[in-house]
This record gives structure tokens, sequence and C-alpha cells, in this order.
């Protein structure tokens, strides 16, 4: 009975008694299967890890140091914006006035932040033409985890969320730098409105005839060169060298500054009343933030933890610690004492002088450039500013202005191989070119500069107007002299 069981009830998937052929038939044909499979999967194995290999080598890998590096210089530029710059400039106003400087300040970085990730990044760095860049990153598209951007050596990526934050960092200390030409007497609505318009019309293109290039693994042939540079912006694909931003920073924003002081006029009582910083110990304090955020803003321009991040590094920390001195020893021949305040202000000018050179000379060519710019700016802030006749509150032009045009010619003349420079990098061959002409390229340094005041101080002209037939600039005279702290913000630094 138990033979004529259902089969399909049975254990043994209705092989019984009669069954013992047809298993033996099955058995035959699974080994036969899976021989066939197994010689498949043979065959197609190495055709399968080539494509994997393939596609591993097609999608970049970024560094992870590089990623450390640049993420942490990131936060150092914003570092030395919040509190630094903020300090900084806060100290050398007067008491009435110093809370208005650090919520400028404060407000114009988190506002170009904004701006930044809606279009100007895009503007800046994405192709378009020689002036501008398009609209590939507008409104963020395509930033993501997954985004990866070129360096300065082939074959080397980073994420470009890196890349956009610390170019983002550069954006917003850039604009803030501004707002000491014409602090003490300046509407805040006035000062936000003219952020927009200088920003997207004045830094972007500056940004983007500087700095922006299709990548070094563009450059596969010396027939390709050319095609390249169309590709480039105008400044760079000229030869320009500006490692950090002597044009697009420093100039850029002191020649709108300048502008600034000019349209608006003088404070009440400039030239009659003693006008003098409220904080000097605030002021020092600023000033060494600064310099330890600089060590991100130049070092970090190289885009990755290299030797050239090294030299741009100890550089900065050379031609600074220079600067001090130069100053420091011109105003106490000068003058028959030095001062604090003094002291800073060379700090700053070296920090201002190394920028555009700092990944391009050697130690002395950045010792020299850090001494010259503390004595030529000293010279700035008094000699030249008389000359000028604009109250450029917290002497933005004397130092920026005048610290960076200096530190972008001589960046020409100390990058040279003859006085210990890198030269100018040839990315076809990955070598130095062989010749280097001081005075051919102190004169391609000079049209970056001419191009820069140009730009910057056209667009900061109309900028100032509309905002003047606007919202206006100029707060009341009586605003002006009770302090912006109490008449724009409705507060005080410091209680009674």
């Amino acid at each position: 009975m138990h033979s004529q069981m259902d089969p399909r009830l049975r254990g043994d998937g209705g092989m019984g008694a009669f069954g013992d052929a047809e298993r033996e038939r099955a058995v035959t044909m699974f080994r036969k299967t899976s021989l066939a499979i197994t010689a498949l999967l043979a065959l197609a194995t190495p055709a399968l890890a080539f494509a994997q290999d393939a596609a591993a080598a097609a999608a970049p890998v970024a560094n992870k140091g590089d990623i450390a590096w640049l993420l942490v210089c990131a936060a150092l530029v914003i570092f030395m914006t919040l509190p630094g710059l903020a300090l900084f400039y806060g100290g050398l106003v007067r008491s009435k006035n110093v809370l208005s400087v650090l919520i400028q300040t404060l407000i114009v970085f988190s506002l170009v932040a904004i701006l930044w990730a809606l279009y100007g990044y895009s503007l800046a760095f994405t192709p378009g033409n020689a002036f501008i860049g398009g609209f590939d990153r507008v409104f963020a598209k395509g930033l993501d985890a997954t985004a990866m951007g070129a360096t300065f050596t082939k074959g080397v990526y980073i994420p470009e969320l890196v890349f956009f934050v610390f170019q983002g960092a550069f954006a917003c200390i850039t604009c803030a730098l501004i707002i000491g030409a014409f602090a003490e007497r300046v509407k805040f609505a006035g000062v936000l409105v003219f952020t927009v318009l200088w920003f997207t019309f004045a830094y972007t293109p500056m940004a983007h005839m500087v700095w922006f290039f299709p990548g070094p693994d563009a450059f596969t042939s010396n027939d390709a060169v050319p095609g390249v540079l169309a590709q480039s912006g105008f400044l760079f694909a000229r030869g320009a060298l500006d490692f950090a931003g002597g044009t697009v920073v420093h100039i850029n924003a002191a020649i709108a500054g300048l502008v600034g002081s000019y349209v608006i006029g003088k404070r009440v009582g400039y030239g009659r009343e003693a006008i003098k910083p409220h904080n000097l110990t605030q002021t020092m304090v600023g000033a060494s933030i600064l310099w330890v955020g600089w060590f991100g803003f130049n070092a970090g321009s190289a885009l990755e933890a290299n030797a050239v991040a090294a030299q741009a590094f100890v550089n900065t920390f050379l031609a600074t610690a220079a600067a001090v001195l130069g100053w420091t020893a011109v105003e106490w021949l000068s003058k028959g004492k030095p001062s604090m305040l003094g002291a800073a202000s060379g700090a700053v000018a070296g920090l201002v002088a190394i920028t555009p050179a700092a990944g391009f000379v050697g130690l002395c060519g950045a010792i020299i450039i850090g001494a010259l710019a503390g004595a030529v700016c000293l010279w700035g802030v008094n000699g030249l500013k008389r000359l000028l006749g604009a109250d450029d509150a917290l002497d933005v032009f004397g130092v920026h202005g005048v610290g960076g045009i200096l530190g972008a010619l001589l960046t020409g003349v100390f990058a040279s191989p003859s006085l210990g420079g890198a030269g100018i990098w040839d990315y076809v061959t990955e070598t130095a070119l062989p010749e280097y002409s001081i005075a051919s390229q102190v004169w391609i340094q000079l049209q970056g500069v001419l191009v820069t005041v140009v730009v910057s101080g056209v667009v900061a002209l109309i900028s100032f107007l509309i905002v003047k037939y606007t919202v206006g600039l100029r707060v009341s005279e009586e605003s002006e002299r009770e302090g912006l702290d109490i008449t724009s913000h409705g507060e005080s630094a410091y209680e009674n």
C-alpha cells in the first residue's frame, strides 16, 4: 500500500520503488548544468574583473588627508572672519559703534554664504566665458557627496563640496573686509544691498577671471593648451599669478572700500575731533586670530596636503613676522615710539602682501615681501591717506590695497627660480618652464592689478549710487553722533 500512495504526498519527491532511473537521470542533468554554469562563470570572471577595474580607474577617489586638511583650512578662514576680523575692526572704532561693526561683519558673512550657494559659486567656478562662469551649479544643483573637483595635480581630486565651502569662506571675508572703510556712518540696510550688488558683479567675475580653468588633466599635450586656455578665466589664461587672492580678495575689497569712503563722505568731526580706537586689546586679539586663520587661507589654496601647502604655510609665517618688524622699525624711527596698533597693522600688511605669492616664492623672498609691506603700508595709512583725502576709517585701502598691489607685483619678481621661486608651472610636462622673465611676469601681474581696480571700482561706484538713491547710504548726523549701536541696533556694547 505504501508504494501505491499519491506521489505528490511522498517525501522522496515521487521517486519510490519505480523512480531509481528517473533519480539517476535528474542527478546527471544537475551535474551537467552545474558544470556548464561554472564554466561560463570562469570565462566571464576576467571580463567582470576588467570592467570593475575600468570603473574604479574612471571614478576619481579623493585622498582622505587632502579632505581633512582642506576642511580644517575652510574652518580657519571662517574663524579669521568670525571672530577675527570682527574683533580687529571692533576694537578700532569708538565704543558707541563697536556693535554696529560686529553685526555688519556677522550678517554680511552670512548673507554672502547663502548667495554663494544660490548662484555665486556657479558664476565663479563653472565653465562660461573668459569673464564669468555659467549656471551649472545654480541653486547648488549637482553639489552632493558624489561630485568631485580637480586640484592642481593631474589625477588628484577632492570632493567638490570641500572646494565649494573653502572658496565660499573666501567670498564671505572679502565682502566683510570692505565695511571697515566706511565704518561708523553707514546705514545697515545700505551695507546689505551694496553687498549683494558688489558680490554679484565684482567678486564672482574676478574669482572666475583669476582662478577658473578646466583642471590639469585637460592639459594632455602642447596642442591642447590653446583650447584649455580658451576655456579658462581671462587673467588665468594670460598667466597672472595669484596664489590665494591678492587681486580677487584684497585689491578687490580695498578699491570698493575706497570708492565707498568717497561716496559716503567723511565722518562727522573727522580732522577736527579726536577719533581713536576704543579697545586696542580687542584689536590685538583680532589680529592674532587673523594670523592663525591666514594659514588656512594661504596654505589651503594649494588644494592638497602637499609640499606646496607647506611652502605657503611657512611663507605666511615668515612674511608676517617680517612685516611686524618692518612696520615697527620704521614707526619707531619716524615717531620715536613703537605702537601696538602699528605692530598689529604690520601683521595684517604682511599677511596681505604674501597672499598672492605664498606658494610661488622662496623663504627669503617671503621675508623681503613682508618687510617691504610693513614699511610701505605704514606710508599707505599715513602719507598716501592724506594725499587721497578720503576718510578710510579702518585703513582698508592703506593696508589691503597697498599691500595687495605690492604683493601682486613682487610675486612676479620673487617667483623667479633664480631668486628661489617656483617659476611658471607647465601642466603638460608637470615641470616648471625652463625660462622665466621677471620683467614680463611683472607686466602680467600689473595687468591683473589694473583689471581688478577697474572692475571693482566701476561696480562699486554704480552699486553705491544705486544704494544711495534707494535705501540710502548714510545715517543722519544726529544718529552718527549718538552712535550706531543705539540708533541702528538698539543696544550698547558696554553698560555703565
